[in-house]
């Protein structure tokens, strides 16, 4: 098994039981050093989509799943790995273990455009639900979108 840190819209706990129904869920924490951003929006989706850039002045909430062989396929193709818009990244993950290592995806694209609205709800209702700090959801739901 692998550690995926799951954020945005990934951090449903019933979204990630349909998409990766062999993971169970490990923690919860954060990805210390990056930000969440979108990216992308010329993809042709409803406006732009999640991603992480590196920013050291910065943090990401994250749910950890301990994902099995099959899953990992399952994520590749749903986050679009093998048609080269989302890539795995390894990052460390922070949680109140201590830290550990662990993979995410990072879009193949610019940073810059907006979210759709309902893109930004399903995130921050998301974040919520996995249990992210009531400032870091309150933040997200004041993004521009």
């Amino acid at each position: 098994m692998s550690l995926y840190a799951a954020y945005a819209g990934n951090l449903d706990a019933r979204l990630m039981s349909r998409r990766a129904p062999h993971s169970p869920l490990r923690a919860t924490g954060w990805l210390n050093g990056w930000r969440l951003t979108f990216g992308g929006e010329q993809m042709g989706w409803e406006g732009a989509l999640a991603t992480l850039v590196e920013d050291p002045l910065c943090q990401v909430f994250v749910a950890l799943y301990d994902i099995a062989p099959p899953d990992e396929d399952a994520l590749d193709r749903w986050e679009g790995a093998g048609l080269d818009i989302y890539r795995r990244t390894r990052v460390r993950a922070h949680t109140l273990d201590g830290e550990e290592g662990a993979w995410t995806y990072v879009l193949n694209a610019y940073e810059g455009g907006l979210p759709s609205a309902r893109y930004l709800g399903e995130i921050a209702d998301a974040a919520e639900s996995a249990g992210a700090p009531h400032d870091y959801v309150m933040e997200l739901r004041k993004r521009p979108c």
